[in-house]
C-alpha cells in the first residue's frame, strides 16, 4: 500500500473513532464518516468492505492506547501492586469527569450490536477485554499475589461495572468506589 492511501485510511479510521465514539455506530452512518475524513463514499469502500469491517477498525484503532493508557497509570503510580491498580481507577475517574465523556467505546459498541454474535467488533471487543484481564493477572503474578487469574478477572468486573454505572449515572464516583474494592482484592 502507498503511503497516500496509508493516510487516508488512516484519516478515515480516526473519523470514525470521533464520530462512533461521540454518537454511537448506529447513529453514524457510512456518508457521515467520509464526510468528517474529507473523502468519497467511494474511497471509503475502497478502503472498507463494509461498515462492519469499519467498526471493528474503529476499535482496532482504540485498543493498544488503552492498553497502554492502563499500563502507563499502573507505572506512573506508587506503592505496591494494589494501590497501582487503585490509580487506574481514579485515572478513568478523572476522565469520566470530562464533558465528552461517553463510557468505554467497546462496552457500547458491544451492547449496539448485542443481537449480532458473529460480528468482527464484538470479537474485537472480546478480546480487548481479555487482553485487559490478562495484563492484570501478569501484573498480579509478577507481585506475587494469590490466584491471580481469579482476581484479575474480578478486578476486570469492576471495571467494566464501573464503566457501566459511571455512564449511566453520570457519576465518575463509581470509578472511586470500584478502584477501593480492586484495591482490597489485589492486597
Amino acid at each position: 500500500m502507498t503511503q497516500p492511501e496509508t493516510s487516508t485510511r488512516q484519516r478515515i479510521v480516526e473519523a470514525a473513532n470521533r464520530l462512533f465514539y461521540r454518537e454511537g455506530i448506529r447513529a453514524v452512518s457510512v456518508d457521515a464518516v467520509a464526510e468528517e475524513a474529507g473523502i468519497t463514499k467511494r474511497s471509503l469502500y475502497y478502503h472498507f468492505k463494509s461498515k462492519d469491517d469499519l467498526v471493528a477498525a474503529y476499535l482496532d484503532h482504540r485498543d493498544q492506547p488503552n492498553l497502554d493508557a492502563y499500563s502507563r497509570w499502573f507505572a506512573e503510580a506508587e506503592g505496591d501492586v494494589s494501590n497501582r491498580i487503585a490509580a487506574i481507577f481514579e485515572k478513568l475517574a478523572g476522565r469520566a469527569e470530562r464533558p465528552g465523556w461517553k463510557g468505554c467505546g467497546f462496552l457500547r459498541t458491544s451492547a449496539e450490536l448485542a443481537n449480532l454474535p458473529g460480528h468482527p467488533a464484538l470479537k474485537r471487543g472480546a478480546a480487548h477485554k481479555k487482553r485487559i484481564e490478562d495484563w492484570l493477572a501478569s501484573m498480579l503474578r509478577e507481585a506475587g499475589r494469590p490466584a491471580p487469574e481469579t482476581v484479575a478477572r474480578q478486578i476486570a468486573l469492576l471495571l467494566d461495572g464501573s464503566f457501566a454505572a459511571a455512564m449511566l449515572h453520570r457519576d465518575a464516583s463509581y470509578f472511586r468506589t470500584a478502584g477501593a474494592a480492586a484495591r482490597a482484592l489485589a492486597s
